[in-house]
């Protein structure tokens, strides 16, 4: 199953990992790597976590608080739709699943 990030989540986990490692350096790469690990739990377990909103699944990262919302295509494929601050506005990302 492949894993595809919609251009704007993309752009959030590179925002995020650049505003990590301007609070500590290096902290930036360990966010990315905790994307990294939730991907591939994602990636081999689709359906097991929890439905956000309609067919849109969420991961919680665990040491960041910010959770990756996914869909399963009808191909396979998942696509990361957004990459959401668990503690900001919580429905921003609702447009990107039409």
């Amino acid at each position: 199953m492949s894993i595809v990030f919609a251009s704007l989540a993309q752009r959030e986990v590179d925002d995020a990992v650049a505003w990590y490692e301007d609070q500590l350096p290096g902290l930036g790469e360990r966010f990315r790597a905790e994307i990294r690990h939730g991907l591939a739990r994602i990636e081999a377990h689709p359906a097991a976590w929890p439905v956000e909103r309609g067919e849109v699944r969420k991961y919680l990262l665990n040491r960041f608080p910010y959770k990756l919302l996914y869909a399963i295509e009808p191909s396979q494929q998942l696509v990361i739709l957004a990459v959401v601050h668990q503690h900001r506005r919580p429905d921003y990302w609702v447009d990107r699943s039409r």
